[in-house]
């Protein structure tokens, strides 16, 4: 009996005709998966973890871009499916080709390990940080060990900087400096990934005052605007309400206090603080609406020239200052590009916000900043762009927005329902983004923005600007005592919605493939048009089902090994080895567990006994118990009460190197094994381990084992002896 196959020829032939239809029909709204594939490239890119990946995916890129180009048959015989083909291959290998050469052009290894000592450098970068009461410094200086040229970044406390400390100083002083730091665990934010593409190659703190041993050839001018600006505000506005108001118009966040920037987050109005396209597009718009008005004032001249040219050059030059004074961040940067297209958009009498638009933008952005993509800034600022843009042109908004006889109270209860159905489709997409990157997110951020945003834009962002123009001739005092008001308004909102049961949503941390569900589900409902994007909401219903049955892991391990977490059976509570761990580590662990009450001290543990050199954890797992010994003091131990021990235990956790003797059941993470793997999140239950070293590979930032602490001289002896093939001692240190 002959069996006819699955798919028959005939279905697979009028299935590609139907996708070569619709391709036919789709018109313009091709255009903007050209940045998708460009932007899928730059992504492969980061997962892809060996250099021969690397160079494979080229190769298949070409290869795939040939066949398109000369090949007429199977499926390359329809026109529109070769042209995606071809364009989408081609325009991948760019976005994978851009991030790699990106990444070996401003890449900068890192030191090998932790230094302290005397060090000479030169200030490059000067950042205030009061609300931290610390300098934060950018230097260029020589490597201790292989001299040669590094940018350092190190934090110095605030009272021992000096007065006359600017860039181009030459400085001494003494300090500690590492290497950046890894994710602490599995999920949790990569500074070293960040700071190699900024070129940083060691961060530390100075122990003692800096010297100033050359003065060097001054400040740059524009930075020494800034920053006379920045203490100009300062004294107008002290505090809080201050820090607020230097942040809108410098970018500098330093003097905002931690607990104020957790309220504004929690609440959804984090985005205020720091500049970006609602401040640099509400500053271009003030800018060319008044530069309109004023100039249409002139009939002859409104008869002879074209007013919105004038206008929009003049809000152009605006935005580029405003953005040149802020610190010309990369935030910063971005956003007066996507404004300056949506001006010259304007100018030339086309929609002002379109997905092509808004694809060109993106494009820009990741071809001058391909690492980019990665971050929440990027993923955040151009979904809720590409929300406003998919409802301004969904057909039931536009009926609902469209021109009709009605009351002006009607219409302005029009115009709030708008606001606010904006305002939650934003919060909904941005979601996946908040619980990826930080784990947490905010519920009523709409209702919050509603309030929030036209306050900023219309009152606090227009008084400062009247205040510092006033301050010229001695007049500002009143207008800085109604922005004082108004800030202190704006913190109100964000204490008072991050005060509501339920504000906060805290996950533990979403895994690469759920998230890109999200994100496939997401831009598939935004870039195509009618019915066939809402098989976009596949992908993003099979995200949230994942999002719903992701379970935190039951133990944290540092990549150091010295912070271990466990979450106590039978409660949702964590407890922590180490009662004196950092606000950095208790933060991580908090995120990784997905839990927003604070860890408890293992005394307080009811499944823990402890001595002064080991804890023992029973932790309850469907149908067994899972035993855990995990090492808290350096004291010698005999090896064979040590191999006794860890038969006994299912997992042993040391941050030192353990004998071969010490065997338990499962899982043996030492210093041997960490410094492999890094810090990993363990599941008791299915007995997986997850790693940061999974998804680092040969990225130029990781380098195994360059977390670890300094080197105890315990620690240095071991090594020594392992070195020179010594037999094992009887005792384990």
């Amino acid at each position: 009996m002959q069996h006819r196959p699955w798919i028959s020829q005939s279905h697979l032939s009028s299935s590609l005709a139907g996708v070569e239809c619709f391709l036919s029909n789709c018109g313009f709204a091709r255009g903007p998966w050209l940045t998708v594939a460009f932007g899928i490239g730059i992504i492969a890119w980061f997962l892809s973890l060996t250099a021969e990946a690397w160079a494979g995916i080229c190769v298949v890129c070409v290869t795939i871009a040939f066949l398109a180009l000369h090949s007429r048959s199977g499926i390359l015989r329809f026109p529109y499916i070769r042209q995606a083909v071809l364009s989408l291959s081609l325009l991948f290998l760019a976005g994978f080709l851009s991030i790699w050469i990106r990444s070996e052009i401003v890449g900068r290894q890192a030191i090998l390990h932790p230094v302290s000592g005397s060090f000479t450098a030169r200030v490059i970068g000067i950042e205030e940080q009061p609300a931290l009461d610390r300098l934060r410094l950018t230097l260029a200086m020589r490597d201790p060990e292989s001299a040669n040229p590094i940018k350092v970044r190190v934090n110095l406390p605030l009272s021992s900087g000096d007065n006359e400390l600017a860039s181009g100083a030459v400085i001494r002083f003494r300090g500690r400096l590492s290497p950046p730091a890894s994710p602490m665990f599995p999920g949790g934010y990569d500074f070293a990934r960040a700071a190699w593409f900024m070129g940083i190659s060691a961060t530390g703190s100075a122990t003692s005052p800096v010297e100033i041993v050359s003065r060097g050839g001054g400040q740059d001018w524009l930075a020494g605007q800034r920053m006379a600006l920045s203490h100009h505000i300062a004294k107008r506005l002290p505090g809080t309400a201050g820090g607020i108001a230097t942040a809108l118009t410098t970018g500098d966040m330093g003097a905002i206090g931690d607990v104020e920037v957790q309220a504004m987050r929690d609440s959804g109005l984090a985005h205020l603080l720091s500049i970006s396209g609602l401040h640099v597009s509400a500053v271009i718009g003030f800018a060319y609406f008044v530069v309109l008005r004023l100039l249409a004032l002139s009939p002859a001249l409104a008869l002879r020239v074209r007013l919105p040219i004038l206008a929009g050059a003049a809000g152009a030059l605006v935005g580029i200052g405003y953005t040149l004074l802020s610190g010309s961040q990369v935030p910063t940067v971005r956003s007066c590009l996507g404004a300056l297209l949506v001006l010259l958009a304007v100018v030339h009498g086309r929609d002002a916000l379109s997905m092509r638009l808004l694809a060109v933008a993106a494009f820009l952005v990741l071809l001058i900043w391909p690492e980019s993509i990665v971050g929440p800034s990027f993923q955040m600022s151009f979904a809720a762009v590409m929300v406003l843009v998919a409802l301004g042109s969904a057909e039931p908004m536009k009926r609902w927005l469209s021109p009709r006889d009605e009351a002006v109270s009607t219409k302005g209860l029009r115009a709030l329902a708008m606001l606010l159905a904006t305002g939650l489709a934003i919060e909904i997409v941005l979601m996946p983004i908040g619980l990826f990157h930080f784990h947490r997110a905010g519920l009523y951020g709409a209702f919050a923005n509603l309030v929030a945003i036209p306050l900023t834009t219309l009152a606090i962002m227009p008084l400062i600007a009247l205040a510092l123009a006033l301050d010229i001739v001695g007049l500002g005092a009143p207008v800085w005592w109604l922005a004082a008001h108004a800030i202190d308004g704006l913190l109100e909102i964000a204490r008072f919605v991050a005060a509501r049961p339920g504000a906060v949503i805290v996950t533990p941390g979403m895994s690469g493939g759920h998230f890109l569900l999200f994100v496939a589900g997401g831009l598939w409902l935004g870039l195509w048009n009618g019915t066939f994007r809402l098989w976009g909401l596949l992908p993003i219903m099979a995200g949230l089902l994942a999002l719903l049955v992701m379970q935190a892991p039951d133990i944290m391990v540092s990549g150091d090994g010295r912070h271990v977490a466990w979450v106590e059976p039978g409660s949702r509570r964590i407890a922590m080895l180490r009662d004196s761990s950092s606000d950095y580590a208790l933060d991580n662990i908090m995120e990784a567990a997905g839990l927003s009450q604070r860890p408890q001290a293992v005394r307080d543990s009811p499944s823990t006994r402890c001595n002064q050199d080991f804890c023992a954890v029973a932790l309850n797992s469907p149908g067994k118990i899972t035993h855990l010994l995990i090492a808290r003091g350096r004291s010698i131990v005999s090896e064979e009460q040590l191999a006794k021990a860890c038969a006994r235990a299912d997992v042993v956790i040391a941050d030192r190197r353990l004998p071969g003797s010490c065997r338990p059941r499962w899982l043996k993470a030492d210093r041997r094994l960490l410094d492999r793997t890094g810090g990993l999140a363990i599941s008791v239950g299915p007995r997986t381990v997850k790693s940061v070293s999974e998804t680092q590979g040969d990225h130029g930032w990781w380098r195994p084992g360059a977390f670890r602490p300094f080197a105890t001289q315990v620690e240095r002896a071991s090594r020594a002896r392992e070195a020179t093939l010594a037999p094992p001692r009887a005792t384990h240190q």
